[in-house]
């Protein structure tokens, strides 16, 4: 059983995207520049849809375009996340599963995270995450003892910090991409805001 660690990065995405849509079910795909073997380290994320998760044929459009993305940033898909427009239900659908089976067959440890809206609040004691891996042939749920958020405090102020400046309206998913081509799924933008609040929160590690 593999221990999983998430960066502040990849959960503020993930956070962020589920907050600038919150009527709706969103996902994406969980990335890492960790090498295989060991520790899962989840560095990064790229949100991908907020309508029509269950069209086939745009996830496979993403699905490519980020892993040709991937392969020239030395970086990896490892996962799937999703956050159902319900709160209440943290349940993988049948179209989380089908996705994180697809990754599955490139990455035999892939993860499957979904998102618990009803612990997203500001302050809550723990990532509202609930993360599955593949085993004995079906998604079980993950020991929680194996999943780590480095500075829960830290990240949880950081991604409050971003909440409260509206900058959930920075990030852009697929979806919002195939809208309008000039807009950057890869977030680079975002992604350079956030490792700025995160270095004085790591005392510049």
């Amino acid at each position: 059983m593999s221990e999983v660690e998430l960066s502040c990065l990849a959960y503020a995405k993930m956070y962020l995207h589920a907050s600038q849509f919150p009527r709706c079910s969103v996902n994406g795909l969980l990335l890492s520049s960790s090498p295989a073997g060991g520790t899962i380290c989840i560095t990064d994320c790229v949100p991908l849809l907020h309508s029509h998760l269950s069209l086939a044929p745009i996830t496979q459009l993403a699905l490519t375009q980020v892993d040709v993305w991937c392969s020239q940033t030395q970086q990896r898909i490892v996962g799937y996340y999703q956050a159902n427009a319900c709160v209440s239900d943290s349940s993988p659908t049948p179209c989380a599963l089908k996705i994180a089976e697809k990754i599955f067959e490139q990455c035999n440890n892939a993860v499957l995270l979904m998102i618990d809206g009803e612990k997203m609040f500001p302050g809550c004691r723990a990532p509202p995450i609930v993360m599955y891996e593949r085993k004995d042939a079906r998604w079980a749920l993950k020991d929680k003892h194996t999943i780590m958020l480095r500075q829960w405090e830290e990240t949880c102020s950081i991604v409050n910090q971003l909440f409260s400046s509206g900058d959930q309206a920075l990030l852009v998913d697929f979806d919002s991409h195939l809208d309008d081509i000039t807009k950057d799924w890869t977030n680079q933008k975002l992604n350079a805001k956030i490792m700025e609040l995160v270095s004085p929160a790591n005392g510049n590690v």
